[in-house]
């Protein structure tokens, strides 16, 4: 009779669970976004990262300004409606879509021509063609250029789609301004789950890359200007490099000091008041962000595996599952 009792107590117990679970299941949002893995494609189209792995290459030769364009290509795709390449849509009929936002328009354009090489790449491969997403490309291509200017490689998780859709509206407050303090920095990032550390170490991929002189010309001229937070040297050399009546769309690097290398010289360049952007030199002259900054400038080692672990982190954003999105035939056009 115990053993009876104790068999129909597991039985009762057992419907409750299942009912709980049941429950939940039908809670649960519809297309739930699922994991991303390394080597998503083995089984589809095997050869799909040394094939991006080569186009970015040879970009890079062609054309140095591959590298920032491609690298800061992810983050702006990333940061607006999570990492989906919504960012490569092309505005088309009545619809703006957000690469000719105002915050947008300084991208360069051999970042998408990057992703779009690849992209015909891969899918001259018969096993491969429409099989890899647009989102994925940008993933793995912004990698490769990270590692081609001699920053850390990493495995890059795969398994998104491409997004839906592409509005310049969706881009309004969703990325941070050359201007931002720390506390708007920390809260533009945090909205994407990321931390502080990781916003830090995110920053620093102005290690590479152009800015155009309309992005911080308000730090050389004006009433307060020169910034006093500005090298003087470095102050003179921007000046002349962006003199008052220069095309607000001129551009200089962003690293003064090893411009195409992807490196921790961003720290030491913060360190000696040469961070171009004020968003760049405030993670210095705030107390709250500087030990990391101080940190980072000493070793490249601590600084590249931060930067790892906050890439894959930015990577994971808001990805697209399921009916959430699809694999677009063409990167600039929604299917």
């Amino acid at each position: 009779m115990r053993s009876s009792s104790m068999g129909a107590g597991s039985v009762r117990l057992a419907a409750a669970l299942l009912a709980l679970a049941l429950a939940a299941a039908g809670s649960a949002p519809p297309c739930a976004a699922q994991p991303l893995r390394r080597n998503y494609y083995a089984g589809v189209c095997p050869s799909v990262e040394s094939i991006v792995r080569g186009v970015v290459a040879k970009k890079v030769q062609q054309t140095g300004t591959t590298i920032g364009a491609t690298v800061r290509l992810f983050f702006h795709d990333c940061f607006v409606q999570g990492c989906d390449a919504s960012v490569i849509v092309a505005s088309a009929g009545n619809n703006t879509a957000e690469k000719d936002h105002p915050n947008n328009l300084s991208l360069a354009g051999d970042g998408f021509d990057t992703v779009i090489r690849a992209k015909a790449a891969v899918d001259a491969v018969p096993q491969c063609r429409n099989r890899v997403s647009c989102a994925d490309i940008l993933a793995m291509a912004t990698r490769d250029a990270i590692a081609l200017a001699g920053g850390p490689s990493y495995a890059v998780e795969l398994g998104r789609l491409d997004g839906l859709s592409s509005t310049k509206s969706s881009v309004d407050g969703k990325l941070p301004a050359p201007f931002f303090n720390l506390d708007q920095l920390n809260k533009i990032f945090a909205a994407s789950g990321l931390s502080q550390a990781d916003m830090i170490a995110l920053s620093a991929g102005h290690t590479v890359g152009l800015a155009h002189c309309g992005t911080f010309s308000g730090r050389l001229r004006g009433p307060s200007a020169p910034d006093p937070t500005l090298d003087r040297g470095y102050a003179a050399q921007l000046q002349a490099e962006c003199p008052a009546n220069v095309d607000p769309r001129a551009a200089v690097s962003m690293d003064p000091v090893t411009p195409v290398a992807f490196d921790n010289q961003y720290f030491r360049n913060l360190q000696g008041g040469k961070g171009l952007l004020a968003s760049d030199q405030v993670l210095y002259t705030d107390p709250r962000s500087k030990p990391t900054v101080d940190a980072w400038a000493r070793s490249a080692a601590a600084f590249n595996r931060a930067f790892v672990e906050a890439i894959t982190k930015l990577g994971r954003v808001a990805v697209k599952t399921g009916a959430q999105g699809n694999i677009r035939r063409n990167c600039a056009v929604l299917n």
